[in-house]
């Protein structure tokens, strides 16, 4: 049985290992063939396959695929058709057709795949800003400033403890051992980013009124039944969950207005699940602190008034793209095909 690997550049735009990994995986166990296609190539499957009849499970990324696409797979047992953010899913035709021929069709069960690299990422942006280590770096490219304002006869703090001091006393600073850390999602990413915190000795609550009681317990977290509840108190805040219909602008401006003067706001996953106005407007009267990888317009333009200000951390939304989650990614799909002996 010969293994076939199909893969488009738009698929690996969002995905660039993925198709190596796979290649790699099954060429160990049985004769693998790996075709790319190019930007712009708008074959569909059943064009790019010559001797289709041969292919005995399939990965097709990516590329488009018709019925008659799929009758010269005769011998076809096992398949996956992976999308990209819901573009190019598998016409219910071609369901139907694969399940009549006895094919075992696969696709991904979550999105676990990403959620270490993304929770990781936030717990770096949390860290960064409580510290003000990118503006610290920035500044020491062009000034000796950094190493000045640090002493104690310019001292930025309370009395005259200033010598190597470089937290912002106007925001959450300091260690995260001991900060009230409230969390919007206790899912794949959320749960990660609370264990992690709960470790480091911070207080943690998570709302999410759909996950099961387990998550918070090993997740070191309490359980709070009301957004208007967890941004009392919060000196860092993090909504992690994914947006969707029933997410965007779950976080209301009411909720952000409340979040107390300094609290500490980190944007993981995305940005509109919160009221962004209301955090834009916060953020630039200095009343909050804002850790982002994820914004409301991306790219940011250049003069975007959030951009290089003393009280926000900013990277251009790649939490979760590192070349672990795209090893995961295949991992989790490939674990499904049946084993060859």
């Amino acid at each position: 049985m010969t293994s076939l690997i199909v893969v488009h550049a738009d698929f690996e735009a969002h995905w660039p290992f993925v198709a190596d990994d796979f290649y790699q995986q099954w060429q160990a166990q049985d004769e693998t063939l790996l075709i790319r296609l190019g930007k712009g190539d708008a074959r569909r499957l059943g064009e790019v396959v010559a001797q289709a009849a041969a292919v005995g499970r399939l990965a097709c990324l990516g590329v488009p695929v018709t019925l008659p696409c799929l009758e010269p797979f005769t011998a076809l047992r096992e398949a996956t058709f992976p999308v990209v953010y819901g573009a190019g899913q598998l016409p219910p035709a071609c369901v139907d057709y694969l399940q009549s021929q006895g094919v075992t069709l696969y696709k991904h069960v979550s999105e676990g795949f990403w959620g270490q690299s993304v929770a990781e990422f936030a717990l770096a942006l949390t860290l960064c800003a409580l510290r003000q280590i990118p503006q610290h770096y920035h500044e020491m490219l062009t000034s000796h400033e950094a190493w000045q304002r640090y002493t104690p006869a310019r001292n930025e703090g309370p009395g005259t403890l200033g010598a190597q001091f470089s937290d912002n006393v106007r925001f959450t600073n300091g260690t995260v051992a001991g900060k009230r850390v409230r969390i919007v999602g206790a899912g794949n990413i959320g749960s990660r980013y609370a264990s992690f915190v709960h470790m480091l000795g911070a207080d943690v609550a998570i709302w999410d009124p759909y996950a099961a009681e387990p998550g918070f317990h090993r997740a070191g977290a309490r359980r709070v039944w009301h957004v208007d509840e967890l941004v009392k108190d919060a000196e860092i805040f993090a909504p992690m969950l994914p947006l969707k219909d029933d997410t965007r602008s779950l976080v209301t401006a009411a909720h952000i207005d409340a979040l107390p003067q300094g609290c500490l706001v980190v944007l993981a996953t995305r940005a509109r699940i919160c009221d962004m106005d209301a955090i834009r407007r916060r953020v630039l009267s200095d009343e909050i602190l804002l850790a982002a990888d994820v914004f409301d317009i991306e790219p940011l333009p250049l003069d975007d008034p959030l951009l290089g200000r003393a009280n926000v951390v900013h990277t251009p939304h790649l939490a979760g793209r590192t070349r672990d989650a795209n090893r995961q990614w295949v991992e989790a799909l490939t674990a499904q095909f049946k084993p060859m002996d």
